[in-house]
């Protein structure tokens, strides 16, 4: 009999909720509001609720699935479900989720920091599936990362490792959300080309940049391709920084892929060309050959399915 999971991406705008066969097919699935601002246990309250209809809607019982798998943004206690702290989920902090989903769906669930679900729906379920060396990057809203050695999420001693957006990649640069400065979130977030293409529209009013609706990453990187300079200059900067923390993690990891994925992976080869163009400035010649850098292909539902493997690999 198909194995079944519950794969749920909680997102600070949204909650993307989905039925996931072990095979990584999705039978079902809905998008609710989060709506942060209402309160953990409301919010909480309204996932239980959607789990309960989807299940319904697809004429399935909870008993027939496996587990609850949660991608949550911030620090997560992996063993209890418990979120420590999470930046953009104000009043989480020290929150039982996997607690009270569990008592309100009757469902065991387990709760992983998002960017660590990414990688581990790469393992799962993606190109170089059961790879043991393999290294996830997202990059969105902030810049997430997740490391999988010998076939194991590694975690640290604390369950904080593998917060591959906070290298430093300039020293003494922009401001990051995390109080540092430099650091790759703050140079290759979704947040950071924008902030970027705000500070340069005084010195190139004229660029394609400025001529949309809204000021969006999107925006920057279509600007990009069709020749414009100051949004060259940025995706330039972008891939950069990329490409120096990237070079960064080969050295720590010696990992067999590196996968980028997030909102802003879908700029396609604009991003990953000038990643591989730069990455052997900052990568020692004998490593050349020992690693490869790709986009996930997993972006549109990688949140659910990543999610959802959260339950496969502690049941592996």
């Amino acid at each position: 009999m198909t194995r079944l999971v519950i794969g749920i991406d909680l997102g600070g705008t949204e909650t993307k909720i989905g039925i996931v066969e072990e095979s990584g097919r999705i039978i079902d699935k809905s998008i609710i509001p989060t709506k942060v601002f209402e309160g953990r246990v409301a919010v909480v309250t309204r996932i239980s609720e959607a789990i309960k209809e989807l299940l319904m809607n697809s004429g399935l019982s909870q008993d027939s699935i496996e587990g609850v798998g949660v991608g949550s943004p911030g620090s997560i206690d992996h063993d209890s479900g418990m979120v420590l702290f999470s930046p953009n989920l104000p009043d989480w902090t020290g929150f039982e989720l996997a607690s009270m989903l569990r008592t309100l769906t009757g469902i065991r669930t387990f709760v992983e920091n998002d960017a660590n679900s990414f990688i581990l729906g790469e393992w799962a379920f993606g190109r170089f599936k059961g790879c043991e060396h393999m290294i996830g990057v997202t990059l969105g809203t902030g810049v997430g990362g997740g490391v999988i050695t010998h076939g194991k999420l590694m975690t640290g001693k604390n369950g904080y490792g593998g917060e591959l957006g906070h290298v430093i990649v300039q020293p003494g640069g922009p401001l990051c959300g995390c109080g540092s400065h430099g650091c790759l979130e703050s140079l290759a977030s979704a947040t950071a080309v924008v902030n970027m293409a705000r500070e340069y529209s005084k010195r190139f009013s004229r660029s394609l940049m400025y001529q949309s609706a809204q000021l969006t990453a999107k925006v920057v990187f279509d600007s990009a391709r069709e020749g414009d300079l100051a949004a060259t200059m940025i995706v330039e900067r972008v891939t950069d920084s990329l490409a120096i923390a990237i070079g960064n993690y080969v050295h720590v990891f010696n990992p067999e892929h590196i996968i980028i994925g997030g909102g802003m992976s879908r700029a396609g080869d604009l991003l990953i060309d000038g990643i591989r163009r730069k990455l052997p400035r900052y990568v020692m010649p004998s490593f050349n050959d020992t690693f490869h850098v790709s986009l996930s292909e997993l972006v549109e539902n990688a949140g659910i399915t990543g999610a959802a493997s959260i339950v496969f690999y502690r049941h592996s």
